[in-house]
């Protein structure tokens, strides 16, 4: 049996991930905010096969949560950080932005730092078994969306995280692989759908994507093929240009 811990599992993607891998046989560890979320899929799926730990990853008691967590789990395969908020800003509301930059950044850092190191001081891995760290960041970090500009800008920050730290793996032989998730639009309670957000997909859409990707160890996964094009069309333009093209928004 394979073991993956979620961080961010009681709702959207992080849940149906969660329920995919059930579903083939793992065990999963969960963890999120709202406890009765959390024992809902415990109950409904056991919890000789479920394990659970209520985390705020903003809160220095979210390392102590996610260790009590991997004490039930054992050392997991797979480790899979979703949790995370965003929101359009365009009237720079400053508690919204400093709220987006202390979730998707300072709670990313803590909960992934916290678990590469334990990943160094666990017997349980080694050369021939690495742990699989994915992040779900986003596409917005591949340039900065004037009405969601700290979630634009923690989106990069978290992808440059992630590639700092394959780096630095690679230097201190620290056995651990990462994906770096970037979806575009999934349906979630994060994202309203009645917006009408351009190639919206579902959440269960965006779990077979990752879940295919994960499985093929891929180090970057964009999904699907059309934000792939578009992606790779908005790194082309130079930043002068970027900055001119005021009619660009999400809703």
């Amino acid at each position: 049996m394979s073991t993956a811990v979620i961080i961010g599992a009681t709702s959207g993607i992080g849940r149906e991930v969660a329920v995919r891998l059930i579903g083939e046989g793992w065990k999963v560890g969960i963890a999120g905010r709202r406890e009765e979320l959390l024992a809902d899929i415990q109950g409904e799926y056991g919890s000789e096969t479920v394990s659970y730990a209520v985390m705020d990853v903003t809160k220095e008691s979210a390392t102590a949560a996610l260790d009590a967590l991997l004490a039930q789990t054992g050392a997991p395969d797979l480790f899979l950080h979703v949790a995370g908020i965003g929101y359009q800003n365009p009237d720079i509301d400053e508690r919204i932005e400093l709220d987006i930059i202390q979730t998707n950044c300072l709670g990313m850092v803590r909960i992934v730092s916290h678990f590469v190191n334990y990943v160094k001081g666990n017997p349980a891995y080694g050369r021939d078994h690495r742990a699989l760290i994915g992040v779900v960041t986003s596409v917005a970090a591949t340039a900065g969306l004037g009405v969601a500009a700290a979630y634009s800008a923690s989106k990069k920050m978290q992808v440059q995280y992630l590639s700092a730290l394959a780096q630095l793996a690679r230097m201190k032989d620290i056995p651990v692989l990462f994906s770096d998730i970037r979806p575009g639009f999934v349906a979630t309670d994060l994202l309203d759908a009645r917006h009408g957000y351009p190639l919206m997909m579902t959440a269960s859409q965006a779990a077979s994507h990752i879940l295919r990707g994960l499985k093929r160890r891929r180090r970057v996964i964009i999904f699907d093929w059309r934000f792939r094009l578009i992606t790779a069309i908005w790194s082309l333009i130079p930043r002068g240009l970027w900055e001119r093209l005021t009619f660009i928004k999400t809703r």
